[in-house]
């Protein structure tokens, strides 16, 4: 008994032993694989995967954000336009705004001196609003008009609507015409939070002693900070108090501005035009700048020929969707074997001259203009110009912008130019007559980042062209882009 007792004494520790054994040995065996992991390359995987998304983004704890990395680029919808009109030519000239508004994309208004008929909501141009009163403002110049105050107001009303996220005020006329996608990339390249003043003076020189060189002419249009028009709105009545005898609203707004000490940021390609005539001339050598606007439509010819003023812009902007940046910008080229000059003013005309000549003449603008004061001489300019030649051997045969295209596949656009049917008096020189040439294709690739290498202080370039070979009867063929390396834009 005592034996057995003894033997079932021994039994229940050991059976509590082993359970416990038993119950324990897993825990151990996961503490010593968590230990050992942690130990192992195990997360190689993990490292490898973090690595790789090190190499795309590099985090840099330190980094202070600047106002690049969280303000996206100035673009149209951070611009307003304040549009000077009158309700005398409201009926016509909203059309001309019709060409180059965009619904829903672009902000703004036009600014009336009063009320007008069937004025209702047109969502097709920009909405109506009606100057405030300005009688409290003596206006004393002998030939101008009381409305030069209640335009040169416009920034400051519109500064006072409060609209949200506003960079830029711009102001134009009725009848001017903007190229919105030009304007948008100038801008984008100015800070809205330091004050500025862009636009460029007249091409009249005669208009410029008049008014001023420095100042910014407002048909042609000009652009004000958000941080300057919340400047001029404090002082600007006061300012037009001390001014009553100037004549213009953008004369007032200068004014302003050389109170503020603020001087005008000069940009070519606002285009005040203060002439008379045809406009060929300018358009077909323009400056290496983006094309930004158009003044005084109802007083010059038709952009092209024989047709109605609106329809000729509204062709205009045919190429504009197409490349904006590209447009009206001018290469030269040489048909060496015919002695010929090729000038591509893209989106527009094509002009081909018999002998060569040199792009340092081919690219100053023909004279097919008279000055505001109806002068027809070089000095009444605020810019280089030759005269038109009299001689018939050196007058251009010139192609018109007849239709544009995007080829998707190729990324390219296809515009085709129609000879202007002017006769052209016989020529005695042994040169190849270009009136066999009756069409001409252009082909050239959308750069929208022409202007961008301009705005990141590269120099600008114009565009190279090249004659191609073809066998299409009476027709030439140039392909227009970037320059290669070591090639001339122009011998």
């Amino acid at each position: 008994m005592v034996k057995n007792s003894h033997t079932n004494s021994w039994s229940l520790p050991k059976t509590m032993i082993c359970f416990i054994v038993l119950v324990s040995l897993p825990y151990v065996f996961y503490s010593l694989i968590l230990l050992y992991s942690s130990d192992t390359p195990n997360h190689e995987p993990v490292i490898r995967i973090h690595r790789q998304h090190s190499r795309n983004k590099v985090l840099v704890p330190t980094h202070v954000p600047s106002s690049d990395d969280t303000e996206d680029k100035t673009s149209l919808k951070h611009v307003v336009f304040g549009i000077g009109a009158s309700s005398s030519t409201w009926e016509h000239r909203r059309n001309y705004i019709r060409t180059w508004w965009r619904p829903n994309v672009t902000r703004g208004h036009v600014w009336l001196d009063k009320p007008v008929k069937n004025s209702s909501i047109d969502h097709l141009l920009p909405p109506i609003k009606v100057s405030g009163d300005t009688s409290k403002f003596q206006y004393k110049n002998p030939i101008g008009t009381r409305d030069a105050i209640r335009i040169s107001r416009i920034v400051s009303e519109s500064f006072r609507l409060g609209l949200k996220d506003v960079r830029w005020f711009v102001m134009g006329d009725d009848d001017t015409v903007f190229f919105l996608d030009n304007l948008a990339r100038v801008l984008s390249k100015y800070d809205h939070n330091e004050y500025y003043y862009i636009g460029y003076p007249s091409e009249s020189h005669l208009q410029n002693l008049a008014f001023y060189y420095g100042m910014g002419f407002g048909g042609g249009g000009f652009a004000i900070s958000y941080a300057l028009a919340k400047a001029l709105e404090k002082i600007q009545d006061e300012c037009l108090h001390r001014n009553p005898s100037l004549y213009g609203s953008d004369e007032r707004i200068f004014a302003c501005m050389m109170e503020l000490g603020v001087p005008l940021t000069k940009h070519p390609g606002f285009h005040q035009l203060d002439i008379y005539g045809d406009l060929s001339g300018i358009l077909m050598a323009h400056p290496v700048a983006p094309i930004l606007s158009l003044h005084h439509l109802d007083l010059i010819e038709p952009v092209f020929p024989k047709m109605d003023r609106v329809k000729a812009v509204k062709r205009l902007m045919v190429p504009m969707k197409l490349d904006s940046a590209g447009l009206i910008q001018q290469s030269i080229c040489y048909c060496k074997t015919r002695s010929w000059t090729v000038s591509v003013s893209w989106g527009y005309a094509v002009q081909i001259y018999r002998g060569i000549i040199a792009a340092k003449e081919m690219s100053v603008p023909a004279r097919t203009f008279i000055d505001w004061n109806f002068g027809d001489e070089d000095v009444y300019f605020s810019f280089n110009t030759r005269p038109v030649s009299t001689n018939p051997c050196q007058k251009p045969f010139v192609y018109y912008l007849s239709n544009a295209l995007f080829n998707l596949n190729l990324n390219r656009t296809a515009s085709e130019y129609i000879r202007h049917q002017e006769s052209n008096s016989d020529c005695d020189w042994k040169i190849a007559d270009p009136s066999r040439i009756k069409r001409i294709e252009v082909y050239k690739k959308p750069d929208p980042h022409l202007w961008d290498k301009v705005i990141n202080y590269q120099p600008p370039r114009r565009n190279c062209c090249r004659i191609l070979p073809t066998k299409k009867k009476g027709t030439m063929v140039v392909d227009v882009g970037v320059c290669r390396e070591g090639e001339i834009a122009g011998l």
